[in-house]
């Protein structure tokens, strides 16, 4: 019995689908209706299918009714995603209905939706479904002669699945244009408790597929768009603005390579924080952050390197030149060296590549090299999510990131130093720059923040030698020229 004033929670049906659930707030409505509407390849039967797929290894139940495709094409198409659709129907956890139509016998006025709903329930009875997707319901719609029909038919499977309190997906097209709307088929969102758009939106180097939740009756829901990608097991969607305000603390220090460097950072770096190291070509920025990795994994801490400019053997093989050899750690399983071409793949399938990697490896740090690539994965605002994405995720678990970012080198570098609007999720940023001095071209260190650390602020001479990198001089944090900048922005 509920209590006067008491919230009811809406029942939810989850898909298990990666990451649509979490933008959901738990799943689809349950016993009720959602429409999938989208353009050509934007994925909706993959959606649909899978979202019976994963019930039904969970034992639910469902039916796919096929208005497009043969049912033999459904099985095959499933089965390049690793779907064993035959050995679900066999185990009667699945039914796929093949309702594809004569156009004359619909025009005729012969057919009405009765018939196949009589073969729906019967089948549902059979195998206990309560799962049921109706593909490319828009093709049925064509065929009918008139708008009144139409809309006849489809109140009349409307009020079928509400009678048998079915979880149920229609998927439809949507006309052609930047809005993806309707137009003609308008009141099958007025009609269904959730509407759901899938987008591909072109890019200038690749297409990028999104996802946005149009309305949810009674429940609350994420209102991005959501990119997502279609990989070989799946459907993974990326909830990116769910987690904002979900960071852990900075955690202790830990060392930045060499003592000298962990002088200069007053304890090297915070456990958990987000570092960019950011200099000219040849600056030593791919070193620096080098020696944070061995002296990494030389204490036992895994690390995944991500590589958007060089080879594993190329960045591995120019790291012997400065005395880093890498090769035990990646022999011991402590370091995991990734490397892609940014033009490779759109944002979305990076992140996803990423963010599954971080999951099975389970690092403590991640190394990025470099950020100023991110761009070549499709436009500057791709670099700007792409980077915000990764240092949100990584934060959210308490993983150290180490970014690497290439500058200009020109005066002005220091006014916008990260190249991507990012500096404000950046704990701690170390400036590399050449100077030149009597004639000869030196290396300087300069230490821009450091959250939660008393940083030393003023120039350091730094050398790339056969032994690393080394600050000769005085290298403790005294003669600052500004007050302690703990916790600074």
């Amino acid at each position: 019995m509920m209590v006067k004033g008491e919230i009811q929670q809406l029942a939810k049906a989850a898909s298990r689908i990666s990451g649509f659930d979490e933008v959901m707030y738990g799943g689809l409505p349950e016993g009720r209706t959602t429409l999938i509407e989208g353009g050509p390849g934007t994925g909706k039967s993959i959606f649909g299918l899978e979202f019976l797929y994963r019930g039904a290894l969970a034992g639910q139940a469902g039916i796919f009714i096929a208005f497009e495709e043969r049912a033999s094409a459904v099985r095959r198409n499933a089965l390049t995603l690793g779907w064993d659709l035959v050995a679900l129907e066999k185990a009667g956890k699945l039914a796929i209905i093949e309702a594809r139509l004569d156009p004359a016998t619909v025009v005729s006025g012969d057919f009405n939706l009765r018939a196949l709903l009589a073969i729906i329930e019967g089948q549902s009875k059979a195998i206990g479904a309560r799962r049921i997707v109706f593909d490319a319901l828009d093709v049925l719609m064509r065929l009918f002669d008139n708008a009144a029909r139409e809309r006849r038919e489809i109140h009349a499977l409307h009020e079928w699945l509400l009678d048998h309190e079915m979880t149920a997906i229609l998927t439809v097209k949507a006309a052609e244009g930047n809005s993806g709307h309707l137009s003609r088929y308008e009141f099958l969102e007025f009609m269904a408790d959730c509407v759901i758009r899938l987008l591909q939106r072109p890019g200038e180097w690749v297409s990028t597929r999104e996802l946005q939740i149009i309305k949810y009756r009674g429940s609350d829901f994420g209102r991005n768009a959501y990119p997502f990608v279609i990989e070989p097991d799946g459907i993974s969607i990326i909830p990116i603005s769910e987690f904002a305000l979900q960071h852990q603390a900075l955690g202790p220090h830990v060392s930045a390579g060499t003592r000298q460097l962990d002088a200069v950072l007053a304890g090297g770096f915070r456990r958990g924080s987000s570092i960019l190291i950011v200099g000219a070509s040849g600056t030593g920025k791919t070193t620096m952050a080098n020696t944070f990795v061995r002296a990494a994994c030389d204490r036992g801490e895994k690390v995944l390197y991500l590589g958007f400019e060089e080879s594993e053997k190329a960045m591995v093989g120019a790291m012997l030149s400065p005395g880093i050899d890498l090769h035990p750690a990646i022999k011991a399983g402590l370091l995991k060296v990734i490397t892609a071409m940014p033009e490779a793949h759109g944002t979305e399938k990076h992140l996803v590549r990423t963010f599954r990697t971080i999951g099975e490896f389970e690092p403590a740090h991640v190394v990025v090299d470099a950020i100023s690539a991110f761009e070549r994965m499709g436009s500057p605002r791709a670099a700007f999510e792409f980077a915000m994405r990764l240092a949100g995720w990584c934060k959210d678990r308490g993983i150290t990131l180490v970014m690497t970012n290439q500058s200009s080198g020109g005066e002005g570098e220091r006014v916008a130093i990260s190249g991507l609007g990012i500096s404000s999720i950046i704990d701690a940023l170390v400036w590399l720059r050449f100077v030149e001095e009597d004639g000869k071209l030196k290396r300087k260190l300069l230490v821009i923040k450091s959250r939660g650390s008393n940083h030393s602020t003023q120039y350091h001479d730094f050398k790339i030698t056969d032994h690393g990198v080394e600050l000769p001089g005085e290298t403790t944090p005294t003669g600052q020229d500004r007050p302690d900048r703990r916790g600074d922005e």
